[in-house]
């Protein structure tokens, strides 16, 4: 079940359809952002959403997904394959430039629902990236 969730939120991200990734995260979800602030509650969780989606265009490829017996917790590694659309503040100028990063997500799963995300990358490829 856990797997099938997890497999689910990111097919869902892949196509953009934030509606199915919130119902599957639960009101008082927990989202740690590489080099940012936890996000606390679906709330917050739409809004990042909402942002990623106007400044950044991402499709997760090379997806493996792992799961702890009871479902509990999973874990995922991907490429991420994107397309800095707008500047993001404290970032570096937004032109369209296409990047390839290697990332992870952690997830605490309860009651169906993710409770907590918590992804990694390298920030500074990214930035390194953008900026060439």
């Amino acid at each position: 079940m856990a797997r099938d969730i997890i497999a689910r939120y990111f097919d869902a991200f892949n196509a953009g359809d934030t509606d199915t990734m919130l119902a599957l995260v639960s009101d008082d979800v927990q989202h740690f952002v590489n080099q940012g602030e936890v996000r606390k509650g679906r709330a917050a969780f739409a809004e990042f959403c909402s942002h990623m989606g106007v400044s950044y265009r991402e499709e997760l490829r090379d997806m493996v997904i792992f799961t702890n017996a009871d479902g509990t917790r999973a874990a995922a590694e991907f490429t991420v394959h994107g397309e800095y659309l707008q500047t993001d503040p404290g970032l570096p100028h937004a032109q369209g430039q296409r990047y390839v990063l290697p990332a992870g997500s952690f997830f605490t799963l309860s009651e169906g629902r993710i409770t907590r995300i918590t992804t990694y990358y390298n920030l500074q490829e990214w930035i390194r990236q953008v900026s060439g």
